[in-house]
């Protein structure tokens, strides 16, 4: 297997022209596909700022950058990934190792940004990510509730919001019935204790673990929108700006959002804390990932160059001086602010790092596309667990894993 080593330290659309602030001016045509969410709109446009850059922002590009890179020239150059979605594209050999661009352009780099597989330079990371809690300080002041540290408090916070009817649902949650659901649970299931697969790579969702993970999400969804299998991040952004809920676990990359006054009513309003614990004393039930970016293989050598001078100027000291709060960043420069504070203490409390393996993907395809129909009431938790390992077995064996 691939190991990926990321040592973090938290202690610490087309533009024509380049503008004053890149360091150079760039002449080659890059094209760069990233996720959507606010940090990397963010490094977009300062990428663009080199000139000739066209980003195009989408959250699924966890699903179209495989197939765009293995296109022969690849359809662009530079990739956002993370964790997860760089295995497939290191499957395929889709991707550049970065060496001699990083020894080249890469002074101001730090050690933590560096991904490294198999001895190689495959990534450059620009922030961490993952689910934390966040809450209503008001709401939970005037109701004199305890900030949840285990699923347990966060249930028994749910029923007195609930009953106090201070809004339309006490809990949010990004369980869109996608990989967003799926990602839930895994957050669930490793705080839970299980794991997911074997020594031999056999499935080992179906298991103690495994069933306490449904139930839980079954005794959650009882506090949270009933049209919880179309929440995403955005949907549950959203819930919370406009006071419809009053907590979640939800994504640390969204918590500047929270403070926006051109869409947000609950300014101020807004705490964070650790992402909970499954049982207590455990550690968070959430796991933390790398965000970053790769260079395509299938492009000439001069368009990577460029491609990798373009984003490094994307992710620069620079644009997280004027864009600290939007991420947990680990470029220099970066200041942890309030709305840090709970990726921080998940990290200090022991969160996991989300796998970066092959089986990860195939574990998770079968999870997603099984505990949706758990949700809705058509199987049991057993059923679920049973048809999530033989998904798995079947993906497994096509991979050559089994």
């Amino acid at each position: 297997m691939n190991r990926i080593t990321l040592s973090l330290a938290l202690t610490l659309m087309t533009a024509t022209a380049a503008s004053a602030d890149c360091a150079f001016e760039n002449q080659i045509p890059v094209k760069a596909m990233t996720a959507a969410f606010p940090a990397y709109k963010a490094i977009a446009e300062n990428m663009q700022e080199c000139g000739n850059v066209q980003v195009e922002l989408d959250q699924e590009v966890r699903t179209k950058s495989a197939p765009a890179l293995a296109a022969n020239p690849s359809l662009y150059h530079i990739s956002s990934v993370h964790n997860g979605t760089i295995v497939p594209l290191l499957n395929e050999g889709t991707i550049r190792p970065l060496d001699d661009l990083v020894a080249k352009y890469g002074q101001n780099l730090t050690p933590n940004q560096l991904i490294k597989i198999d001895g190689k330079i495959m990534a450059i990371a620009f922030m961490v990510n993952m689910q934390h809690l966040f809450y209503r300080k008001d709401i939970f002041e005037e109701l004199g509730i305890a900030v949840p540290q285990n699923y347990d408090e966060v249930l028994a916070a749910a029923e007195k919001i609930k009953a106090a009817g201070v809004v339309d649902y006490p809990l949010g949650a990004t369980w869109k019935a996608d990989w967003n659901v799926g990602i839930d649970f895994n957050n669930l299931f490793v705080g839970f204790g299980g794991k997911f697969v074997n020594e031999d790579n056999t499935p080992a969702v179906n298991s103690e673990a495994g069933l306490k993970t449904l139930e839980m999400m079954k005794k959650l969804s009882a506090y949270m929108n009933p049209e919880y299998l179309v929440a995403d991040a955005t949907y549950v952004q959203q819930e919370f700006q406009q006071e419809k809920i009053a907590m979640s676990n939800f994504w640390a990359s969204r918590a500047a959002k929270m403070d926006d006054p051109a869409e947000s009513k609950v300014i101020g309003k807004i705490g964070t804390a650790s992402a909970p614990a499954a049982i207590p004393g455990g550690i968070p039930a959430a796991m933390f990932s790398w965000d970053g970016f790769a260079i395509a293989r299938n492009i000439s050598d001069e368009e990577a160059e460029a491609a990798f001078r373009v984003a490094l100027e994307g992710g620069d000291a620079e644009m997280v001086k004027e864009n600290n709060d939007l991420a947990i960043w680990l470029i220099e420069g970066y200041q942890p602010s309030d709305m840090a504070k709970g990726a921080i203490e998940t990290m200090q409390n022991g969160a996991l790092p989300t796998p970066s393996t092959v089986w990860r993907g195939l574990i998770n395809d079968a999870i997603e596309k099984n505990v949706v129909e758990f949700l809705t009431g058509k199987k049991t938790a057993e059923e679920t667990l049973s048809d999530i390992e033989a998904a798995y077995r079947t993906n497994a064996k096509e991979a050559g894993l089994l």
